[in-house]
């Protein structure tokens, strides 16, 4: 694919790594190009997903990757020194952005401590991979699913960092909030869901130099396409 020469959507979130397209890369890029879609952005969750996204990226043409630790991914980050892998990785240039990071107040703790202690934990390794992301002058990717306002906090202490909100489903004042800090808003399937009526109200209020599309494949599909394989 001439990727200078033609015109195409960028796919900015989805999971190639993810086990669900073991075996099926290949095929999923094809139908990604048919479907008018040029270059995905494929997110990692932890230190493998970083390392199986930059083997395609530098073997596939459209493909790029980021590198960071999910904060539902926080008490099984990779092997010891993760952190430092994480970094290493980053240098690279088909490296980015740094994510999927951010917080999560919607799954229970994954490591069996309590709620405030899960929570401190993400908020820990979330200003890390900020703290990486302004070393490396990359953005981030971030996750924030019933957390926008405490994810808007932790931004604001890391002034100099650009932030994605992927998956945007807060309010207009978060969204507000958010554009004020300078960082991007991103949408999913989930704003054709009948029940979306506010976040596509809020969407259609973004800045178009300011708002992302992204499938987040293999989840949340678009109707009429939700549930079917």
């Amino acid at each position: 694919m001439k990727e200078d020469s033609e015109v195409f959507l960028t796919d900015t979130h989805a999971h190639l790594a993810s086990k669900r397209f073991s075996g099926q890369v290949d095929e999923v890029l094809s139908r990604s190009r048919a479907a008018g879609i040029g270059r995905i952005i494929s997110i990692s969750c932890d230190v493998e997903d970083a390392e199986t996204n930059l083997a395609l990226a530098t073997t596939r043409d459209g493909v790029f990757a980021t590198a960071g630790i999910h904060p539902c991914y926080i008490h099984e980050p990779g092997p010891s020194g993760w952190l430092e892998k994480l970094s290493d990785l980053s240098r690279h240039p088909r490296i980015v952005a740094i994510g999927e990071t951010g917080l999560d107040h919607y799954h229970p703790p994954e490591d069996g401590s309590s709620v405030e202690v899960w929570h401190r934990r993400q908020v820990e390794v979330f200003e890390e991979m900020l703290r990486l992301a302004e070393e490396r002058d990359l953005p981030v990717v971030v996750h924030s699913r019933e957390s926008t306002g405490a994810v808007l906090d932790v931004l604001e202490r890391f002034p100099g960092v650009r932030a994605v909100l992927h998956c945007f489903v807060g309010t207009w004042n978060e969204a507000e909030r958010a554009l004020a800090g300078g960082h991007f808003l991103s949408f999913t399937g989930v704003i054709t869901y009948p029940k979306s009526g506010e976040i596509r109200e809020v969407a259609s209020r973004i800045p178009l130099d300011r708002i992302m599309v992204e499938t987040d494949a293999p989840y949340l599909a678009p109707v009429p396409f939700r549930g079917k394989p």
